[in-house]
């Protein structure tokens, strides 16, 4: 045993790897094949030319782990920290604590994956560690219940991704959730008010919390009160906050804290849009919770807490706000309900958390929130509709690397050349392809290519209300126009979606610095083809969110606002939309409003160059029909299975290819 590591050493020995990986073939590999396509990527990474047999070290038991003090380049989060380096004759692992050394083993499982055809390891050292110590995502299965096996395969596959958070949302006004031996009433189907009967049983939760355990995830349960809680009145007939009501949860919390989950260190108790009628309820129950060995987070806004009262606060809504000497979790702008599957994941990818670059200031980290006000069926959906595994790994990648330098709301989800942020996107986006293509093969990743889409599109014409006006792009694409004595310019922008006015308003920096009602917008773009081919196009003019009752579009329209889609002259029909209704309503699931849940719209595109154009209006940015609407679009052409992008085309609203113009 070597002293300077203290700790004594240990052999890990990766038999699954063993039957792929064969014997080496060369001894040279160049730069390009050498690039390391790993998500989150890590703060330091080496790469030698030379190449490792992986098979030899193997089978002469040469891979190592050592625990030591420290890491010391890691200056935040030293428990999660770890050393990994791969010589010709071994492989070694440095770690403080088991969470460093797994996550170390989950960077050397995407290697071994990614060169497994290659029969080599490249030799490399990656010195590691997170910028944050909560990377986490929510489900409120309240609301939207997902089964056990969904939820463990994406604990599996988000902690290989070094997601350690699981915030479980398990009751809500719809249903609660969690099997109670002691109170049966409460899971009895009369008592729901979305799929009844539909719970976790309490060895099914025994068993999820065992399984995260295993990933190393956190799990955060959180039961909802005093609000959110319209299940409990009918199942007791009375108020969380009334003396009956207090005794009865005092005895259900007993009961998760003691007899479902001994073992974890927390419980989230909501406190959100609620009045809070008598004061002594939170304190109290707080209190409870602590007697029993856990700490307790609660939302904020919500019950207004003095430092000490409370252990963490997790921020909701850009009026979350930090608590003094409290740690705090951001969830402000990751409402991925409300997120559309291109440009909201820019702005993930560029956002840093809660104003910082790395954990300081007691912000934490952040969790990604999955809000199904909305009923989202079948649970396969709730994945696509919420483009959840691309927008995972992409948060993923900014949590742990941290670094960041502005937030979602300086940000935006515009992607501009010539910025810093510019190539790194690129970068990540080619490692996120791969993983797709890689990893995600039978799982949904509704997500393409999009940094070579590239637009223009004009200032916003006056249509005072009228939708359907028409304007001068209609008749030719210029750069920039003259109506009713005004210039009109045209712009550049980046992307397979384009937010005109972001849902959240003027809040989130959108492509207009200043968006008004009652106007008309025109993108555009040359495409190029190598041939003539039918393709696949995702094409949208509303992402509809998760969280909200609209209606589905009128039949024969893309939206309410009149929008219009032209491929080289000819107009493009929306499709026949699955839903009809006229009556909001939360209960009417998504149909495929949505282009990831449809099939693409088939399109011919010609051999050259084709011309696409969109003219977009708006009337008024909230109506009775879409309480939020997103001045947007979605433009792109896929697979016809929309699986894929489509390869060797070229998009250029001024018809250049490298640079050059091309007839």
């Amino acid at each position: 045993m070597r002293k300077q590591h203290k700790i004594k050493k240990h052999l890990l020995i990766f038999i699954s790897f063993i039957c792929s990986i064969t014997t080496l073939h060369a001894d040279y590999v160049d730069h390009a094949q050498n690039t390391l396509m790993l998500i989150p990527k890590p703060q330091s990474i080496k790469i030698q030319h030379a190449i490792h047999t992986f098979e030899d070290t193997i089978n002469n038991n040469k891979i190592t782990i050592y625990y030591v003090s420290s890491i010391p380049q890691a200056f935040v989060n030293q428990r999660e920290a770890y050393h990994l380096t791969i010589t010709p004759d071994s492989i070694l692992i440095k770690a403080t604590a088991e969470q460093g050394a797994y996550w170390a083993k989950q960077t050397l499982n995407q290697l071994i994956t990614q060169y497994r055809s290659k029969h080599y390891l490249p030799c490399c050292e990656i010195v590691d560690w997170p910028a944050f110590h909560i990377r986490g995502f929510m489900h409120d299965v309240g609301r939207s219940y997902i089964s056990p096996d969904e939820l463990k395969q994406e604990i599996a596959i988000l902690s290989t991704y070094k997601i350690n958070t699981f915030h479980w949302h398990l009751t809500e006004d719809l249903g609660w959730r969690l099997e109670s031996k002691i109170y049966p009433q409460l899971n009895d189907s009369a008592n729901f008010g979305r799929l009844p009967g539909k719970y976790y049983t309490i060895d099914e939760a025994k068993d999820i919390a065992e399984f995260c355990k295993a990933h190393h995830v956190l799990l955060i349960p959180e039961i909802d009160m005093p609000g959110h809680s319209a299940a409990f009145r009918k199942a007791f007939g009375c108020d969380m906050q009334s003396p009956e009501g207090m005794d009865i949860l005092k005895q259900l919390l007993k009961e998760i804290c003691i007899e479902i989950f001994p073992d974890l260190p927390y419980l989230h108790i909501g406190t959100d849009e609620v009045e809070i009628s008598n004061p002594e309820f939170v304190p109290e129950m707080v209190q409870h919770i602590r007697s029993m060995g856990k700490k307790v987070i609660s939302w904020n806004p919500g019950y207004t807490y003095h430092p000490g009262e409370i252990d963490k606060i997790q921020m909701w809504s850009s009026r979350g706000k930090p608590l003094t000497n409290t740690p705090a979790i951001d969830s402000r702008y990751h409402y991925i309900n409300h997120f559309d599957n291109f440009a909201d994941l820019i702005a993930l990818y560029n956002s840093n958390i809660g104003n910082r670059e790395y954990e300081e200031d007691n912000i934490i980290g952040a969790i990604i929130a999955v809000w199904n006000d909305r009923f989202v069926y079948p649970e396969k959906h709730i994945l696509i509709e919420n483009a959840f595994y691309p927008l995972m790994l992409t948060f993923a990648e900014s949590s742990w690397q941290g670094g960041r330098k502005k937030y979602f709301e300086q940000q935006g989800t515009l992607l501009k050349e010539g910025t810093p942020e510019y190539p790194l996107f690129i970068d990540f986006e080619n490692r996120l392809l791969w993983h797709k293509q890689s990893i995600f093969k039978d799982l949904p990743f509704p997500y393409v290519r999009q940094t070579n889409v590239k637009w223009r599109i004009t200032d916003a014409f006056p249509n005072y209300g009228n939708l359907q006006q028409s304007f001068p792009p209609e008749k030719k694409l210029k750069t920039h126009y003259t109506y009713q004595g005004k210039t009109y310019h045209t712009r550049e922008a980046i992307g397979a979606a384009i937010y005109l006015r972001h849902v959240w308003g003027e809040v989130i920096p959108s492509f207009y610095d200043n968006p008004k009602p009652n106007h008309t917008a025109y993108a555009y773009t040359w495409v190029w083809s190598p041939k003539k081919q039918t393709v696949g196009a995702w094409i949208s003019t509303q992402n509809y969110s998760r969280s909200e009752k609209d209606l589905p579009p009128p039949q024969g329209e893309w939206d309410y606002r009149k929008s219009k889609i032209m491929i080289n002259d000819k107009e493009i029909q929306p499709p026949v939309w699955s839903n009809s209704h006229t009556i909001l309503s939360n209960e009417i699931p998504l149909g495929n409003e949505n282009f990831a849940v449809r099939p693409p719209i088939p399109v011919t595109l010609k051999k050259g160059w084709n011309k696409i154009v969109l003219k977009l209006p708006i009337g008024e940015f909230s109506t009775k029909e879409v309480r939020l609407q997103k001045w947007m679009f979605t433009c792109v052409f896929v697979t016809l299975d929309g699986m894929d992008e489509v390869k060797g085309l070229i998009y250029n609203p001024d018809k250049k290819i490298n640079g050059k113009n091309e007839k």
